[in-house]
């Protein structure tokens, strides 16, 4: 079963249990998933990476919907925002610890034998690939810049 079947099952599912944050969620992330494969010239089927890809976008927007929210002291619309990015979560590959990140960010320097912060690109071209949806470029962008600064 692909991931976007798997959300179209457990949007069926949150349906007839009238779960109200499930099914929005799911809804916004499956048109989010539509909307991608029909961008372009040429509309596309999309693999589970790609998929992936979409609903790390959609859940990054949820925490940065949460925290606007939040500092205008909206809190009944922060607490909505990160209700539907915890349930986007659950369908997203567990996220890299700092502990992980720092060694694949370590690995990726030695590998291409990178120093000082102009070889940040380098890096992170490196990198990227190994991390894949299991971290937010923000937080690998900070752990390269500070290990090629050491």
């Amino acid at each position: 079963m692909t991931l976007k079947e798997k959300l179209e099952t457990d949007l069926s599912s949150a349906m007839k249990a009238r779960d109200e944050v499930r099914t929005r969620t799911l809804r916004m992330a499956l048109t989010a998933v539509k909307n991608e494969e029909v961008a372009g010239k040429q509309s596309r089927q999309l693999s589970d990476d790609d998929v992936v890809k979409v609903l790390t976008r959609e859940a990054k927007k949820r925490r940065e919907a949460a925290t606007a929210f939040g500092d205008a002291g909206r809190e009944e619309q922060a607490q909505a925002e990160r209700d539907e990015g915890a349930v986007l979560e659950e369908y997203l590959p567990a996220q890299l610890g700092d502990e992980d990140l720092t060694a694949l960010v370590a690995d990726a320097i030695a590998e291409t034998g990178a120093s000082g912060p102009r070889a940040m690109g380098q890096v992170m071209k490196a990198v990227n690939p190994k991390v894949a949806g299991r971290a937010e470029g923000g937080r690998v962008a900070a752990e390269v810049k500070r290990q090629l600064a050491e």
